[in-house]
């Protein structure tokens, strides 16, 4: 019988100890879920008027359009934190001092300052001087919402970047030298192709941060998702009352529902690298004949 290291099976009785936790744990949570059932009842939060809201149009129509407001922001701000994690973690691989320290001194900086701080800094910026920049209405926030996450996002990617640069094996870039490769050649044909690759899972789970980060904007009251559930939740009246659990309950589900997508995606593509570095899979096109077999 093997054995791990790290894990030991179970005897006996550690086996009947996890099945009562988890009884236990089951029914500690099925006990919260019907208490958080039974105080929205007695609320009036699950009353069929309440939920019915979600039937109107212009209801459908903002959650869409909040839907699609914090796609693009995604869609722009992740594209750019990727190229821009690229070129600070170039940068700091650098062999210049200069290069590498301007490098080292932006990440750690944006970094460390709270990303809302910064999405509010351009705001007031942008709004300050939208004159002389040109950047005016809703582009304000966007610009001010996709800079912040941008340059956040991307500081953080630059050193998932330079995990995979620095995971490749010394002897790679020793081979390559001695073909007589530059420093550029090593660093776009030997390194960055490697490091992305096994950094993929890694840069996609850090997009599903910088997909939940568009919340944020609603702070700048850019309207986006949250920005459009804060809205409704304030200014529609059923009851007597503001349906704010059940707009809360929705848009959570939505936020969810994006992100686990990404982490699929991000699951996915983990297990295509493994099994590609493995050499495990691919079928073969035909399968042999009957005849073939005899034969």
């Amino acid at each position: 019988m093997s054995s791990s290291v790290l894990y030991d099976a179970p005897g006996p009785k550690a086996r009947v100890r996890n099945r009562i936790y988890t009884v236990v744990g089951s029914l500690a949570v099925l006990g919260l879920i019907a208490f958080t059932l039974y105080r929205m009842n007695v609320k009036g939060q699950l009353e069929p008027e309440v939920w019915n809201i979600f039937n109107n149009a212009g209801v459908r129509t903002s959650i869409r359009d909040g839907v699609l407001t914090t796609l693009k922001v995604f869609a722009v701000a992740g594209v750019l934190s990727l190229v821009l994690g690229l070129l600070l973690a170039v940068a700091r691989l650098s062999e210049h001092k200069t290069v590498r320290w301007a490098a080292t001194g932006f990440i750690e900086l944006f970094r460390a300052i709270p990303l809302l701080i910064t999405i509010y800094a351009l705001w007031f910026l942008f709004l300050t001087y939208k004159n002389s920049l040109g950047v005016v209405g809703d582009n304000t926030a966007f610009w001010a919402l996709v800079i912040g996450l941008t340059v956040y996002n991307g500081c953080v990617q630059a050193e998932v970047i330079r995990a995979g640069v620095n995971a490749v094996p010394r002897g790679q870039v020793e081979a390559a030298y001695a073909l007589g490769l530059r420093k550029s050649q090593v660093m776009t044909m030997l390194l960055l192709p490697q490091a992305v690759r096994s950094m993929l899972p890694t840069m996609i789970s850090q997009l599903v941060v910088t997909l939940k980060d568009t919340s944020l904007g609603y702070i700048i009251t850019y309207d986006e998702l949250l920005f459009a559930a804060r809205r409704m939740a304030n200014t529609i009246l059923v009851n007597g009352d503001y349906p704010i659990t059940a707009v809360v309950i929705v848009v959570g589900a939505i936020y969810v529902a994006l992100c686990l997508a990404l982490a699929g995606l991000a699951t996915w593509i983990e297990r295509r690298g493994r099994r590609a570095r493995t050499g495990i899979a691919v079928a073969s096109a035909t399968e042999p004949s009957v005849a073939d077999s005899t034969d």
